[in-house]
């Protein structure tokens, strides 16, 4: 029996010939500094290899449909199983992707809301029962003497077919007219159907004129259509109406006006409305059947947003308040003019600001005259003319320009005037009023899927005492999955995520956990699992449930491989392999593997340094009060929060933190950032609610480094991000053998024509599509791989082509530019953010969420400091070792201390014990949290018996000998040194080839 798995000579990307042998159904945690090469031997080379071999045992149909992975560079892998990667990247981001969907929980609650549910009148308020054949006769006899009907069968209802068979069958039964697709036929003349499409046949039952004495024929003829259609019919007028509203007492069914609806099932003799069929499609936003029609299911619309219409409230209309139409420069005389006359008819000034209008004038400005007329006077060189119609405001002539507008790039130029705002028909429900109408407990199912995964969880746990004994049997089985898959959810730690939140807006750590929760409930065994830092975004009181999840993982009989920096990961696994000993090129080898016991005894692991106490990442010996202002955000309504008011001092380093969705986001991203934005930068983006933010005024600018990629294409990479291939293309362009050639700057491009290879067009690489098996990329056979034409490589510096360049580590890339200060500031800053060992043209695709928000911040500290900056960072320690922890923390020090703010979001208690104000939110999380726990020094939140962050922080406290000494104000800024300065301490060689 195979006991280990056993990788020989890999070598994929920076690893160097690596062997190891990990310990099969056992949790083994791969650690080492970023860079080091825990990514490459777990995923790219286990995980593909498993992958690979899997898809390999699959038939050549099967695997054309499915997306085969390289063969790793690896000598052989023994005892491998197949594998399923688990790695932090956004589930969907498709709108009608959801938590409950993306997990199944949707479904079975369809199932139990169709099986279970029982309808209920809107009008009436009662529950909804079958109509009799005399009851639909009654309702019939009440229409308008002489009004003329077709009653139909509904036997087709939005299903593909051709029906040749039935329609045949139809017509020996007798019928002779049927209803197609909308369209009226004799059976004998019926159109072909293709079977492609879904389609809606009707049987012409019979055609009625409502008058004294049909009651027999009626119900006869009732009988015969509830029969064919499985107890529907559809009374359809003859004479369409006048009015194309829904008559009243009339149940409409969407596109077909005038239609009543008979079921033997479910009908309210009151009000007439009546529900066709309770199935579970009727309870899915995805599928017509449910959807409602108003806004397809999404629950939401996109509107013009007045606040991004009309950001800045200090302007005036004439400075550019409206900037839809200011935005050209200068702005159109026509809407100028049309601006103009509304003054003159409405008695405002185009001078004054905004927020001093009367609202009469900002509401015609903005939606118009509505219909009454107004004189709008226009120049047209020396003429002049006046013309008398209603205006639209700026509001409406938005909307029709984008009703109008073919061009994409219009309708872009425009979305960004928009914002989302709930369905006004089914207020966020996404569903039909029929699907509403139908209740559990006294609950539709849109309102159980607004319930959190913890209040989900209590409300199903204790929803069979609330059934009837008919209804528990079938229920049973429908609610053990859904608790089953709730019980997951809370034990991967997102209790506090709603289920009818999107896909979308869910972290990269909190998509990894929904995966991991959803493989728990596939009770696979004998199954490789690759995770990749499943910690992230999670606080340190979730993380003994996550650490459970594992073990349950591993304890059904599977492998599990996890990356990770977590303390409490790494103690708690069975085996652990610790890569080293640098980053890059210096990294790529097996310091240490075995035991946790083992690996502490490693007196070379930089990590078992660090877990035994022999390095540590020290308190701060000053904590700065700041400059004694504050930015202040009050009353932030956004999500959770439940009105917040917030202090963050100016002059500090600032941690925002509480658990798990207990807010952080909503006030440091959402509102903070968002309303900072608008004021300082001008951006276009919609602030969360709240009463204001007072303190703007003390600053200049806010940036905000989160860890989306810095580009979504190969071509973009560190150096293109942060501006230093503009620089070397330049420095290329200035050397002798370019001028004497006439290249320019250009030249050095790999996206554009000239000096790029155009076998590849600057890719470096060719791709041969190989249908069944995997695309193969083979090296350029012209460029070999460099990107640059012959020419272009001829151009060199110190023996180095820019394609050698671009191939540099950024800590070579420091030492070749040391005498080019414009360049090697940008390649140091990378450098001391821990990006050493990236290399200079590496692909952006490649990187990680942090180093991704690491080259951001690099871009950031490179510009010549104002000292009223304000830094946002979300989770800035995604991805870091402790290592690198600390050299970020450096940094980011370095910036407070030249008199900028740093807010930074963050569970790692290594930060937040270096931090100068602390602001701790929750207590719990989703509808439990949202409010100010604590704030104040560290010190401050350990001391709070309220605070979850405090209880784990103050172990930490305690250890440390020296306390930190609070000081009043940020210290005196530091001088920036001149580039020649700087070029003077490096020594530089002569640069006299330039």
């Amino acid at each position: 029996m195979l006991t280990h798995i056993s990788v020989r000579g890999a070598r994929e990307h920076n690893l160097k010939a690596v062997d190891v042998d990990i310990p099969r159904e056992s949790l083994t945690v791969i650690t080492g500094l970023s860079g080091s090469g825990k990514s490459s031997l777990a995923f790219d080379t286990i995980y593909a290899e498993g992958q690979r071999r899997y898809v390999e045992s699959l038939s050549a149909y099967a695997r054309q449909f499915l997306e085969m992975m390289q063969k790793p560079d690896v000598e052989h892998i023994d005892g491998l199983s197949p594998a399923i990667s688990i790695e932090q990247k956004t589930t969907s981001r498709n709108p009608r992707s959801t938590v409950a969907t993306v997990t199944e929980i949707y479904d079975y609650m369809r199932l139990l809301w169709a099986r279970v549910g029982i309808p209920y009148s809107p009008a009436t308020g009662l529950p909804i029962e079958a109509q009799q054949v005399s009851q639909m006769v009654d309702r019939v006899m009440s229409l308008p003497h002489g009004s003329r009907h077709y009653l139909l069968a509904p036997v087709v209802r939005g299903r593909k077919g051709e029906y040749r068979k039935e329609l045949a069958e139809w017509q020996k039964a007798g019928f002779t007219r049927v209803r197609i697709d909308g369209e009226f036929h004799d059976i004998e003349d019926a159109p072909a159907l293709d079977k492609k499409y879904k389609h809606d046949i009707e049987i012409v039952v019979d055609r009625i004129v409502v008058r004294e004495g049909i009651e027999p024929r009626l119900a006869d003829s009732f009988e015969t259509a509830l029969k064919l259609a499985e107890g529907l019919a559809y009374l359809d007028p003859a004479d369409p109406p006048a009015e194309p509203e829904q008559q009243s007492g009339m149940k409409l069914d969407y596109g077909a006006p005038g239609r009543i609806l008979f079921s033997e099932k479910f009908a309210c003799p009151v009000s007439g409305f009546t529900i066709a069929e309770i199935e579970p499609r009727l309870f899915s936003f995805n599928a017509p059947q449910g959807a409602c029609p108003a806004c397809d299911g999404l629950g939401e619309k996109l509107i013009f947003d007045e606040d991004l219409v009309v950001p800045n409230h200090a302007l005036s209309i004439k400075k550019g308040a409206v900037v839809p139409w200011a935005k050209s420069n200068p702005p159109s005389p026509y809407y100028m003019q049309v601006l103009s006359s509304l003054a003159r008819a409405y008695d405002f000034d185009l001078e004054t600001p905004w927020g001093q209008l009367p609202e009469e004038a900002q509401d015609v400005i903005l939606h118009g005259t509505k219909g009454r007329a107004v004189t709008l006077r226009f120049v047209d060189g020396r003429k002049s003319y006046e013309v008398k119609k209603p205006f639209e405001g700026v509001i409406g002539n938005l909307n029709r320009r984008m009703l109008q507008t073919e061009s994409t790039w219009m309708r872009e130029e425009l979305s960004r005037y928009q914002a989302s705002r709930p369905c006004e028909v089914c207020q966020g429900a996404r569903l039909k009023p029929e699907a509403l109408s139908v209740k559990i407990a006294g609950e539709d199912i849109s309102l159980s899927s607004r319930r959190s995964v913890a209040d989900a969880f209590a409300w199903f746990g204790s929803l069979e005492d609330k059934l009837s004994p008919v209804q528990r049997e079938i229920a049973h089985v429908i609610l053990k999955e859904i608790n089953a898959r709730l019980g997951f959810l809370h034990n991967v730690g997102l209790d506090y995520l709603h289920l009818d939140r999107t896909s979308g807006t869910l972290s990269g750590g909190e998509s990894q956990r929904i995966r991991l929760a959803s493989q728990i409930g596939s009770g696979l065994s004998g199954v490789l699992y690759v995770l990749d830092e499943p910690s992230i975004g999670l606080h340190q009181k979730d993380n003994d449930r996550l650490l459970e999840t594992l073990k349950r993982l591993r304890g059904l009989g599977n492998t599990v491989l996890v990356v990770e920096h977590d303390e409490d990961a790494i103690r708690h696994a069975d085996h652990v392999i610790d890569m080293g000993p640098g980053a890059g090129v210096h990294g790529g080898q097996i310091v240490c593997q075995g035991t946790l016991e083992e690996l502490l005894a490693c007196t070379t692991s930089i990590t078992a340094d660090y877990l035994s106490g022999r390095r540590e990442i020290p308190l701060p010996k000053k904590r700065l009060k700041g400059t004694g202002k504050f930015v202040t955000v009050k009353g932030a309504r956004a999500n959770n929060l439940q009105d917040v008011t917030a202090k963050f001092p100016l002059g500090t380093f600032t941690c925002v933190t509480g658990v798990s969705g207990s807010g952080k986001s909503s006030l440091t991203i959402d509102t903070l950032y968002a309303g900072a934005a608008r004021v300082l930068n001008g951006a276009r983006i919609v602030c969360g609610p709240c009463d204001g933010i007072d303190g703007l005024a003390n600053l200049d600018k806010v940036i905000d480094i989160d860890q989306s990629p810095i580009g979504r294409t190969p071509r973009s990479n560190p150096a293109t991000y942060t501006g230093a291939f503009t620089q070397i293309r330049d420095w290329f362009a200035g050397l002798p053998e370019s001028q004497a050639r006439g290249y320019k700057p250009g030249r050095f491009s790999f996206n554009v024509k000239g000096g790029r290879c155009e076998k590849c067009t600057g890719d470096g690489l060719l791709k041969i599509e190989m249908h069944f098996l995997p695309d193969v990329y083979v090296t350029c056979d012209v460029c070999h791989g460099a990107r640059y034409n012959r020419e272009t490589l001829e151009v060199k510096f110190k023996g180095k082509s820019i394609a050698d360049v671009l191939d540099m580590t950024v800590e070579d890339a420091v030492e070749f530019f040391k005498a080019v200060p414009g360049i090697r500031d940008k390649m140091r800053m990378l450098q001391e953010v821990g990006l050493g060992y990236i290399k200079v043209g590496q692909q952006a695709t490649t990187l990680s969420g942090g180093e991704a928000q690491r080259v951001k911040l690099s871009k950031e500290l490179s510009r010549r400091a104002t000292g009223k900056t304000l830094y946002i960072l979300d989770e800035p320690t995604t991805g870091l070792h402790f290592e690198d922890v600390r050299k970020l923390l450096e940094v980011l020090h370095r910036l407070v201390e030249t008199g900028n703010t740093v807010v930074v979001i963050e569970h790692n208690l290594d930060v937040i014990k270096t931090a100068d104000h602390v602001i701790d939110l929750g207590p719990g999380g989703g509808v439990n949290g949202g409010k100010i726990v604590v704030e104040g020094t560290p010190e401050a939140i350990a001391a709070s018996a309220n605070s979850f962050t405090g209880q784990y922080l103050k172990p930490l406290l305690e250890r440390a000998s020296v306390k930190p000494e609070v000081v009043e104000s940020a210290p005196k800024k530091t001088k920036r040194k001149t580039a020649k300065a700087l070029a003077d301490e490096d020594q530089p060689d002569l640069i006299a080839a330039k």
